[in-house]
């Protein structure tokens, strides 16, 4: 299987760290994984603030980067949502059949981590070793766009020492939502103070995802909270194995 990561803008601008970890749980399971150079911004955060025909280049580009690819993986539900519900509808909406007909087409073989482990390879356990205490956001768009579902939760409750903690009101938004964030930036607060309280009460060290943009909110209000607690992308904890000597 000729399998491609895509690495995202927020990977590999701030977070690089969980496309090696994704590269390195793909690998650890026997597969060889591409880095197509010509990748680059999705299109989401244009299609989503209104610049449509702006983000029609960077879908015709996407498309052509990741031709020839048996599977796409990227360690984002965001982006995997957008490649998978606004590429071929804002392509067709706009006359270019033919690249609607590529982006829907590139979109059937593009998966988040979690589903292309669980459910193209048929793995849970990875081989993970991570003895710390651990609650998961599931984040919105891979709750509500992809239904990852408890896909995420089968891959942690298989990692050698993790203590998996319930998160509770887990299904709530953390308050981030891209530029919502900015032009609603009180009701973000705010919402990302239910978030962080929630994860508080757990007592984890940990507050795990699969988007490298929830984390970085919910990182940043614990940082400066001082609590003690931290952010780690799923990928990273999948990709964990040292074991104590």
């Amino acid at each position: 299987m000729r399998v491609a990561l895509f690495a995202t803008c927020l990977v590999d601008g701030l977070f690089p760290q969980v496309g090696r970890a994704t590269v390195a749980v793909l690998e650890r399971l026997g597969h060889e994984v591409a880095f197509p150079q010509q990748q680059t911004c999705c299109g989401q955060m244009h299609v989503n603030t209104g610049y449509a025909k702006q983000a029609l280049p960077l879908v015709r580009n996407h498309v052509e980067a990741f031709a020839g690819y048996d599977a796409v993986v990227t360690p984002s539900g965001s982006c995997a949502a957008a490649i998978r519900h606004q590429h071929a509808e804002l392509a067709a909406a706009v006359g270019e059949a033919e690249l609607a007909t590529a982006a829907t087409e590139t979109a059937a073989r593009t998966y988040e981590l979690s589903e292309f482990l669980v459910d193209v390879l048929g793995v849970t356990d990875v081989g993970a070793y991570f003895p710390h205490r651990v609650t998961y956001h599931p984040t919105c768009h891979s709750l509500r766009l992809l239904r990852v579902g408890d896909r995420p939760y089968q891959l942690l409750r298989a990692v050698r020492g993790l203590e998996l903690i319930e998160l509770p009101d887990a299904e709530s938004c953390c308050g981030f939502g891209g530029t919502f964030a900015l032009k609603n930036a009180d009701v973000s607060s705010a919402m990302l103070s239910d978030k962080m309280r929630n994860v508080l009460a757990t007592g984890a060290g940990i507050c795990a995802a699969g988007d490298a943009s929830c984390l970085m909110h919910i990182g940043g209000g614990l940082e400066r909270l001082h609590a003690g607690a931290r952010t780690l992308h799923l990928a990273e904890i999948l990709a964990a194995t040292e074991e104590p000597r």
